[in-house]
């Protein structure tokens, strides 16, 4: 064996035993308090926030260059709010919910009470690795799980640090880091989790579901696809045009809700485009040297943005990059302006794959009709956004479209609201988290009910024939 296939196989064999050690401990302490639960998740936020200079300079590190400010916005203060928003909800998230028994079955009493699972899995993508790592987690904590979460092997800076705040709080039988590349990925996705919970690409959560088949554990998948802005003919495009923009450049677009093409009334194409292009230079005025602007995480990522361009190029497209004309680009800063590609055919990557980076097709059509029926045409996306005042509008996308959730007038702000389920469909996902709708996935709803020594329901057991069945399908069969 080579040297790596030997780390791979002890990587392997610590993940099993990790799991093994997890699973009895859960079987030992089945159910933690409201009181364990809670001091879990403040020493989490503690620790957290000890380490945010940390993460800031970790993130930046993996990026090449990562916006401070990006990291703070999308990483750091989402996983804090997260961490209030279910400190103050938890306790009543966890009491047993009454249920109704029918008067045939007097006296009795029922309820639902929700139930650890027991250990889950996390997979976590490289865009958002410190939220997308911790949100899930506060979600299974929460719900009294122990984890084991599997880090990017894209973020390594910023995976040394989130393991020392882990270790700093809990023991490794409670929550385990894992790292390694894509074939520890499989070997972990293959445990027999009681839960397991997934964010990247759609075709990599193809593999995950399969793997988690096996062993018929049950799968949130948190993807994303091409989540479309459909303008409204009404909508002021200046509006419009900084609310699309900040969702689109933070990160440089490489988010799973960014905002993905854009469909444009053709008779506001013109004037979209020239508000895009001034907003853009206002917002930065420089690429390149800029500390606000953020970097392509990788040469791979870097060079397959490339290449579709090159490919939108070859086909015949209009491209505009937004940027001054003098600035130039140096390949190993990973740095790409935010890149107009006008009436794209569908054949090309761009318009066939999620983007996830600063590129934007714009696509004009001459009726809203046409614009609902190209979404409609096309695998169903993670967002969608609506730039219309127009209530009659506002009705007809949110009947007529599906998508995992749909934001109105602004971009990327909904994944902000932790009051908000967030999750897929269909190709971008199922599935989702997010507040209550976190709580609920990592707990199993068990139905209780519960007689006493007297059971009415005895008057129905045989002989059957008697007066008092007739007079109980009389009553109830009609």
């Amino acid at each position: 064996m080579t040297v790596q296939e030997l780390q791979a196989s002890d990587s392997k064999v610590f993940m099993h035993d990790i799991f093994e050690q997890q699973q009895h401990a859960f079987r030992a302490h089945p159910y933690p308090t409201y009181q364990e639960r809670r001091e879990m998740l403040k020493a989490l936020k503690r620790s957290l926030l000890k380490n945010q200079q940390r993460l800031l300079k970790s993130l930046s590190a993996d990026y090449g260059h990562r916006s401070e400010d990006d990291s703070l916005l999308a990483d750091v203060m989402p996983t804090v709010m997260s961490i209030r928003y279910h400190l103050k909800h938890m306790k009543q998230w966890m009491q047993r919910q009454p249920r109704q028994i029918g008067w045939l079955f007097w006296p009795a009493k029922a309820w639902v009470e929700y139930q650890p699972l027991g250990v889950v899995g996390i997979m976590v993508p490289w865009n958002y690795p410190v939220f997308l790592a911790l949100g899930p987690l506060i979600a299974a904590l929460a719900a009294g799980n122990r984890a084991m979460i599997k880090l990017s092997e894209f973020t390594p800076y910023t995976n040394r640090i989130l393991r020392e705040i882990i270790e700093d709080v809990f023991d490794q039988t409670e929550v385990a880091v894992i790292e390694g590349d894509a074939n520890i990925a499989a070997s972990f996705s293959s445990l027999p989790f009681d839960h397991l919970f997934f964010t990247g690409s759609t075709a990599v959560g193809k593999h995950v579901m399969r793997a988690a088949a096996n062993n018929l554990t049950p799968v949130t998948l948190e993807l994303g696809g091409k989540s479309p802005v459909i303008i409204g003919e009404d909508i002021d495009l200046t509006i419009a045009v900084e609310r699309i923009l900040y969702g689109k450049c933070l990160n440089a677009g490489q988010t799973c809700v960014a905002p993905d093409y854009i469909l444009c009334p053709e008779n506001k194409l013109a004037e979209l485009v020239e508000l895009m292009e001034n907003h853009f230079q206002s917002l930065y005025p420089s690429v390149a040297d800029n500390p606000d602007y953020s970097a392509i995480i990788n040469g791979s990522q870097y060079g397959r943005l490339q290449a579709w361009l090159s490919e939108a190029e070859t086909a015949g497209c209009d491209i505009i990059r937004l940027n001054p004309a003098a600035e130039t680009f140096n390949p190993n800063e990973r740095k790409i302006p935010l890149t107009i590609v006008l009436n794209p055919p569908d054949s090309l990557n761009l318009m066939q794959q999620e983007i996830f980076g600063p590129i934007l097709p714009i696509i004009s059509y001459t009726s809203v009709h046409d614009a609902i029926r190209y979404v409609q045409r096309h695998p169903r996306p993670l967002a969608l956004y609506l730039m219309s005042f127009d209530r009659k509008l506002q009705r007809q996308v949110l009947r007529h479209t599906h998508s995992g959730g749909v934001c109105i007038n602004d971009s990327v702000i909904q994944v902000a609201q932790e009051d908000l389920p967030f999750g897929g469909i269909g190709a971008s996902g199922m599935g989702h988290y997010h507040g209550e709708e976190g709580f609920l996935t990592f707990s199993k709803a068990k139905s209780v009910l519960k007689r006493g020594r007297f059971s009415s329901a005895k008057m129905a057991f045989p002989p059957y024939g008697r007066w008092i069945h007739r007079l109980i399908y009389r009553l109830f069969i009609r």
